[in-house]
């Protein structure tokens, strides 16, 4: 039976948090989880008030017609950051493909910090990814992510069907809302040999960074791009505006190593952690 979503009923996991800023601490003041999703209790990994919650799939792994469905709301002022608790596994989805769909809402002068462990996607495995962001034009957004493919009994690569990442990102302000970007990724690997050049450029995984920021211009993507030369990895970067001088920017690396594109992601959130939010880099640890 081809892939259809007709084939999802109802979510296998919702979730739902609205963070605000309170007495100089940011912190929940909604929040719902339903099925296969949760969030554990939050945590403050410094003096800044900004508040960490971890994501987790009791299940362990998305199946086929999976659909997780999560909102978060960052309101005006408040700062979170929201991770996961290990990787995302993607595993054979015969029928139909496991999707998750995530709308994420910053307020004026909110922070987000999206930093979820890679996304495997394993032998067989169809997977949608569809992420509907809406920032203030004074909010502040970093998201990364890592997509690496599964380990396969016969030791080939790509063993996966088909992977589609979709990213729109509007920003309102008191004239509407427009749009800052529409991020499409689609990663269908052919039959046969997989590996050459001209399918990701013979390279096996990608990471990616998305800016929202009104500090991000084109001296910073020029700094970023300087900053991921010393990797071993292929990177390119690009900038978009909205007519009311929103810049996003957008950060596509390949490699043959997940530890080697989290470094030089880490090193590019730890730069921009210092100088817009005055935090260190990230050093999270989940064992």
């Amino acid at each position: 039976m081809p892939d259809s979503a007709a084939a999802v009923v109802s979510p296998t996991g919702e979730l739902s948090l609205r963070v605000a800023l309170r007495a100089q601490r940011s912190v929940a003041v909604q929040q719902f989880h339903q099925g296969a999703l949760r969030v554990l209790r939050p945590h403050y990994l410094d003096g800044s008030g900004q508040v960490c919650y971890v994501m987790v799939n009791p299940g362990g792994a998305y199946l086929g017609a999976d659909l997780y469905v999560v909102e978060v709301e960052v309101e005006a002022g408040a700062s979170l950051l929201l991770t996961t608790q290990s990787a995302t596994k993607i595993y054979r989805t015969p029928g139909s493909f496991a999707e998750q769909r995530m709308t994420i809402r910053l307020g004026e002068g909110a922070e987000l910090e999206l930093a979820p462990d890679q996304l495997i996607a394993y032998r067989e495995a169809s997977y949608r990814q569809n992420t509907h962001i809406t920032v203030h034009p004074t909010s502040s957004l970093i998201m990364a992510e890592v997509i690496t493919p599964g380990w396969s009994p016969d030791g080939a690569s790509f063993k996966y069907r088909e992977l589609r990442l979709r990213n729109e990102i509007q920003v309102e302000s008191d004239d509407g809302t427009g749009l800052l970007a529409l991020d499409n990724l689609l990663i269908r690997p052919p039959r046969g040999d997989v590996t050459g050049m001209g399918f990701m450029e013979g390279y096996s995984h990608l990471g990616s960074l998305i800016l929202v920021d009104p500090r991000v211009d084109q001296a910073l993507a020029d700094e970023l791009h300087r900053l991921t030369i010393s990797y071993d990895a292929y990177s390119g970067l690009s900038l978009t505006r909205t007519l009311a001088d929103t810049t996003g920017l957008v950060l596509r690396s390949l490699s043959n190593s997940t530890g080697e594109l989290n470094r030089l992601l880490g090193a590019c959130t730890g730069l921009l952690r210092e100088r817009w939010y005055g935090r260190a880099p990230l050093n999270l640890r989940k064992y």
